[in-house]
């Protein structure tokens, strides 16, 4: 998919593994500390798609599905000097036209901040949050 300039891409193949790899274990802060190794298991298990201008990486999302009934969104960014363009949006439009996301029941994501990229694409609050649990362990990349 083109556009605007960035091209979109689910070959995991073409993915700057350093770039993506980089950036979510350094300045995200869900996965800040996170070892090479654990990333690189997340990538193979998972439909990832990256965004590049010029051939150069400049956003990343990754999904974790069972490409029949559910997804989980995850590690979507876009590289600072490139936000603000619409490329966010250009990503999210793409992933879930994938023909591997179609006629799933349910796509969940978690974010602290970034609800306005989200809910074009249909996401809301959870309808029955009292249902949704979690098991949390957010020492896991920290040093022992």
């Amino acid at each position: 998919m083109q556009a605007h300039e960035l091209t979109i891409s689910n070959d995991k193949a073409a993915l700057d593994m350093e770039t993506v790899y980089t950036f979510l274990s350094r300045e995200t802060p869900w996965a800040k500390g996170m070892p090479r190794e654990t990333f690189e298991r997340a990538v193979a298990g998972s439909l990832c798609f990256g965004g590049y201008i010029d051939g150069k990486q400049i956003a990343f999302a990754r999904l974790i599905t069972d490409e029949a009934t559910f997804a989980y969104l995850c590690d979507v960014f876009v590289l600072p000097g490139y936000r603000g363009n619409g490329y966010a949006s250009a990503l999210m439009k793409h992933v879930f036209a994938s023909p591997s996301l179609q006629g799933l029941r349910r796509i969940v994501l978690v974010t602290t901040d970034a609800h306005r990229v989200y809910e074009p694409h249909g996401f809301t609050g959870l309808a029955t949050p009292e249902r949704y649990m979690e098991r949390h362990n957010p020492d896991v990349y920290k040093p022992a």
